[in-house]
């Protein structure tokens, strides 16, 4: 039997190589999963590597050439990583769209990105792209991930580009494919990712091959996977946080398990146990709340919750200062870990050797409440401009409360106000066809100015306190981060989504969407009886109870960062209505525009009490 390939992971190195060598180490392993009818289909890296290099002859074959845009419209599905590798092999550049995205923005990135062929998920997609691309004529071919009636699936776009070739003509195809990668370059243009920033129009990032590479390298050096360990893939591989982690599970030869539907995450996570994921702040928030629903209104489950989260964490801050726990607290631990902590793990399927968050600001107390049950989390930091890791906490030392130290690799610096600023192998290149933007995120010492305001700590761990541009400054010219704040309310899980408002205007007001199941039961414990949401929220006595969980939040907090009025928002904050990003955070400028008839109303009311001689509440 032939030695088995020595394969040492390469900082400067493309990708389609590197997934070559991870098929040569262990072809037989699982690659991919994925449930479809409720049956597990998997693929192992041998049949995936085939899959890729048919669907690279197969895009050689439709006429795309080197730095040729394919577009790719879908949600988390192995196809998706398949095209994405094919276009690898060939040097084609791939231009993810999440498929969230309104015919208005996929119109946008087609005619920018110059794509004409674009991979769908399904009929409804299809349908969306072709609308899109309608006017402008900005398409050439439309394919599905799978075969649909009107829609060519990509097996059979794999089979038919090829159907006419002779078996010379064959060779030769396979022949090019090969060429083209043996002619590939670290520095090639792997994507385009186009921003989905809470302001703008999205930029399309681009991306180097290398930029994934180092990535690796430099996550590998805190993160070690197991063969055996799998990850669970359900944030969107349009955006750089889950494909650059994609991309890190391939190149350590593990399985991921793809989750179409991220709003089935909670049952996958049970029934899929996988060792390794990562997320964004709100589903750990969401299994917070969860437990805390669960023993709500009963207080023997409510202390025994307390206790056993009390228990966990002196524990677990023990561990973590490389200390045994005091005995008192040592043998509570297999009590409280039957009772409740086991419990939680589970709802999070099971043990983890690796659990990131990043994307948002977490809440320490987060960080806290998985520790205590047994759950290390990993928080990080970074921007799709860095594809997208600046910083990251090594599990093997990390410190809660920041984002860790930057990346190997790359260096962080502190700029004027405040500012973070990166510059690393894993930088992109710039925005596609926009020089402006690109001098004005990249300074002429190749610093990318990120707009998040923070500082390094004693031990150049990051600490981010705010987004720049989301500082508000009042009209009394208070300097006030709205992003604590909104934090602070955000642990009571009667709260879904807050917003502070106050710039340039006299003082801080607040809009709540709140949890409707919990202000239901506010409702049934205070006997208030309703037949439609719309009624909940218009409850004088529900909304006091709101505004005083408001002020005990932020009683501690100076005087100017106190909320004088606040109002209940019935809509929901989705993708689909364009106030949440794909990673789920808030756009706060759609917000405003949304709500601004409603943030007069608050503003005219405070007005009213001042003129009245009331002091604001």
């Amino acid at each position: 039997m032939a030695p088995r390939p020595s394969y040492q992971l390469q900082a400067t190195d493309h990708l389609a190589r590197q997934f070559r060598a991870t098929v040569e180490r262990g072809g037989r392993r699982v690659a991919t999963r994925v449930k479809v009818d409720g049956v597990w289909q998997e693929q192992s890296f041998a049949e995936l590597d085939r899959q890729v290099r048919r669907v690279a002859a197969a895009l050689v074959a439709a006429g795309v050439a080197r730095g040729d845009r394919v577009a790719i419209l879908g949600n988390n599905w192995p196809q998706w990583t398949c095209i994405d590798l094919a276009c690898c092999t060939i040097g084609a550049v791939s231009v993810p769209i999440y498929p969230s995205s309104t015919t208005d923005q996929v119109r946008h990135i087609l005619r920018d990105s110059g794509s004409r062929i674009i991979f769908v998920e399904n009929q409804k997609l299809a349908a969306r792209a072709r609308e899109a691309a309608a006017d402008e004529d900005l398409l050439d071919t439309v394919v599905g991930f799978s075969a649909a009636e009107g829609l060519l699936g990509l097996e059979d776009f794999a089979a038919t580009a090829t159907a006419s070739a002779d078996r010379d003509a064959l060779d030769a195809l396979d022949a090019q494919v090969e060429q083209r990668l043996a002619a590939a370059s670290p520095d090639d243009l792997l994507t385009l990712v186009y921003t989905s920033g809470t302001t703008g129009a999205p930029k399309g990032v681009m991306l180097q091959h290398k930029a994934f590479t180092a990535q690796t390298v430099g996550i590998t050096d805190g993160f070690h996977p197991a063969p055996d360990d799998h990850s669970l893939c359900f944030l969107p591989l349009s955006h750089a946080f889950e494909r650059g982690w994609t991309f890190f599970v391939l190149a350590h030869g593990c399985a991921t398990s793809y989750v179409p539907n991220p709003k089935t995450v909670a049952e996958m996570l049970v029934e899929v146990r996988p060792t390794m994921m990562m997320s964004v702040p709100k589903l750990y928030e969401k299994v917070i709340s969860t437990a805390r629903e669960k023993v709500a209104g009963d207080p023997t489950r409510e202390r025994i919750l307390d206790w056993a989260l009390r228990v966990g964490g002196q524990c677990q801050r023990a561990y973590r200062k490389g200390r045994t726990p005091a005995l008192y607290w040592r043998a509570q631990l297999p009590l409280v870990d039957k009772l409740v902590l086991s419990s939680i793990r589970e709802a999070m399927g099971g043990n983890k050797s690796y659990l990131g968050c990043g994307g948002a600001p977490l809440r320490r107390e987060v960080e806290e409440f998985f520790s205590a049950v047994g759950l290390l989390m990993i928080q990080g930091y970074g921007m799709t401009e860095a594809a997208p890791l600046m910083a990251y906490n090594p599990p093997r030392a990390f410190k809660f409360g920041t984002c860790g130290p930057v990346t190997p690799g790359g260096e962080l610096a502190i700029g004027e106000g405040g500012e973070i600023l990166y510059r690393g192998p894993n930088l992109m290149t710039g925005y596609w066809k926009d020089p402006e933007a690109t001098a004005a995120a990249i300074d002429e010492n190749g610093w990318l100015h990120t707009g998040d305001a923070g500082y390094l700590d004693l031990d150049g761990y990051l600490v981010i306190t705010d987004r720049l541009k989301d500082i508000i400054v009042t009209a009394n010219g208070k300097n006030i981060a709205p992003q604590p704040i909104e934090a602070m309310l955000l642990a009571d899980p009667l709260f879904e989504h807050a917003v502070v408002l106050g710039d340039n205007r006299p003082c801080l007001t607040l809009l709540v969407k709140p949890s409707l199941p919990h202000l239901a039961e506010v409702a049934e414990k205070r006997g208030i009886s309703h037949t439609s949401p719309a009624e909940l929220l218009e409850n004088s006595e529900l909304v006091d109870e709101v505004c005083q969980r408001v002020a005990t939040l932020t009683e501690a907090l100076p005087h100017h960062e106190q909320v004088r009025e606040l109002r209940l928002l019935l809509e929901d904050f989705t993708l689909e209505n364009g106030l949440l990003t794909p990673t789920l955070k808030v756009k706060r400028r759609e917000v405003e525009k949304r709500f601004g008839e409603v943030i007069d109303d608050m503003y005219a009311k405070i007005a009213e009490r001042r003129r009245g001689g009331s002091a604001d509440k």
